[in-house]
């Protein structure tokens, strides 16, 4: 089989269709395909081990159909780069659905340990930022604008450095 033949144009098409259909598809800032029920494996992600390294936003809610949480999605899925640009991770726990940090899913007593750490009760809505010192920076119980937590970030001393040295 040659190279133009019509049996490797069509491998190539497919190829190609295959990969722009994965580029295209909405995906959220943790990198989820929303409404896919593809599983992962399990992330090994835990909150100690983001300490000095990354900030971690945390965002609980009952579920995915939680009108606070779709906002609150809606809200920083038209900030990615801003999230990568400030080392923030964000770490979706939900109630009665797959729970995530950037994309990969966690395990469910990892979600639950972070509800019990953190005080938050599976029915409710609330969203922690928690600064690469593993400090509590800032808690919000209804859905915040992306900008206000990256103008909290950007006033950190910590940020302000970052942003000499990068």
């Amino acid at each position: 089989m040659s190279l133009t033949s019509p049996e490797v144009n069509n491998s190539v098409l497919i190829a190609l269709a295959i990969a722009a259909s994965i580029a295209l598809s909405p995906v959220s800032i943790a990198g989820t395909v929303q409404g896919s029920t593809h599983t992962s494996k399990m992330s090994s992600f835990n909150l100690s081990s983001q300490k000095w390294q990354n900030r971690v936003l945390l965002l609980f809610a009952p579920s995915v159909d939680n009108h606070n949480y779709q906002q609150q999605m809606q809200l920083f899925n038209q900030q990615q780069n801003d999230f990568k640009d400030r080392d923030l991770v964000l770490v979706q726990v939900l109630a009665t659905d797959k729970s995530y940090a950037n994309g990969q899913l966690i395990d469910e007593s990892f979600a639950a340990n972070l509800r019990n750490r953190f005080g938050v009760n599976k029915e409710n809505f609330r969203v922690i930022l928690i600064g690469k010192d593993g400090g509590v920076k800032r808690q919000e119980t209804t859905p915040v604008q992306a900008i206000a937590i990256f103008e909290q970030i950007d006033a950190m001393p910590m940020r302000q450095q970052e942003m000499q040295e990068r």
